[in-house]
C-alpha cells in the first residue's frame, strides 16, 4: 500500500486529512512535530509528504530543507494558511515540490498528492549527461564539471525533461503534465519560476547547454556548440 506521511500539528486538520486518504486507499503516518517527522522518513520509505508550514519548533519550510540536506527525494507538499507570494517561494525555494494554501478543497489536496505519488512512482532509475552535467536519477541529484549542484526534487525533474528532449520544444503543458502530474489546479507560470531558478543555479558555472525561452511555446534546452 502506498504510504504518506502527514505533517499536522492541529488536531481536527489531521484527522480530517488522515481520514481522507485512508478513504482514499492510502496508508497514513500522522505526526505533529519536526522530530517525529523525519525520524519517520528515517525509519520508513514514503512516497509523499504533506506538510504543515506553521508548527512548533521546528517549521515546515526546515524539515523541508533537512530532507533535501539527507538528499533524500521525498515528494513534498507544504500547507499553509499564507498566501503572500514570497511564502510560496519561499517555500519552494526549501526543496517543496507543491505548495497549497488553506482552506482547501479535499479534491484539490488529493489531486496534488496523487501526483506527487505518480511522479514518485515513475521516476527513471539511470543517468543522463548533457553538456558538462551529469543527471543521476535514482539519487536526484546533478553535478556540473565535477561540481554537486543542490536541485529540489522538481528542479531536478523539469531538467531532466528539458535535457532528455535537448533541441526540441517543450510546451507549458506538457511539462506541467509531466513534471507536476497535471494541468489542473496548477497555474503555468510556476513553468516559468522553475525556470529562473534553474538558470539561476546552473548559468554561472557554465555547464555547456542553456535554457531558452520559445515564446507563446514554452522551453528548450540548447547544448552548446
Amino acid at each position: 500500500m502506498t504510504s504518506i506521511l502527514v505533517v499536522e500539528d492541529d488536531p481536527e486538520m489531521g484527522r480530517l486529512v488522515q481520514h481522507g486518504l485512508e478513504e482514499s486507499g492510502y496508508e497514513v503516518t500522522l505526526v505533529t512535530n519536526g522530530i517525529e517527522a523525519l525520524t519517520s522518513i528515517a525509519q520508513q520509505h514514503f512516497s509523499a509528504a504533506a506538510i504543515d508550514v506553521m508548527l512548533p519548533e521546528m517549521s515546515g519550510f526546515e524539515i523541508c530543507r533537512h530532507i533535501r540536506n539527507q538528499g533524500n527525494p521525498l515528494p513534498v507538499l507544504l500547507l499553509t494558511a499564507r498566501d503572500a507570494v514570497e511564502d510560496r517561494v519561499a517555500g519552494l525555494d526549501s526543496g517543496a515540490d507543491d505548495y497549497l494554501v488553506k482552506p482547501f478543497a479535499f479534491a484539490e489536496f488529493s489531486a496534488r498528492i496523487r501526483a506527487l505519488v505518480r511522479r514518485d512512482s515513475t521516476r527513471p532509475r539511470s543517468t543522463l549527461r548533457v553538456g558538462t552535467a551529469v543527471l543521476d536519477a535514482a539519487t536526484i541529484r546533478a553535478t556540473v564539471n565535477e561540481t554537486p549542484v543542490a536541485l529540489s526534487s522538481k528542479e531536478f525533474a523539469l531538467l531532466w525533461m528539458l535535457a532528455s528532449r535537448a533541441g526540441a520544444p517543450a510546451p507549458r503543458e506538457e511539462i506541467l503534465q509531466e513534471v507536476w502530474g497535471t494541468t489542473q489546479y496548477i497555474d503555468s507560470t510556476i513553468v516559468d519560476q522553475y525556470v529562473s531558478y534553474l538558470r539561476r543555479k546552473l548559468d554561472p558555472l557554465k555547464p555547456g547547454f542553456s535554457i531558452a525561452t520559445l515564446r507563446g511555446v514554452g522551453y528548450t534546452l540548447q547544448v552548446d556548440a
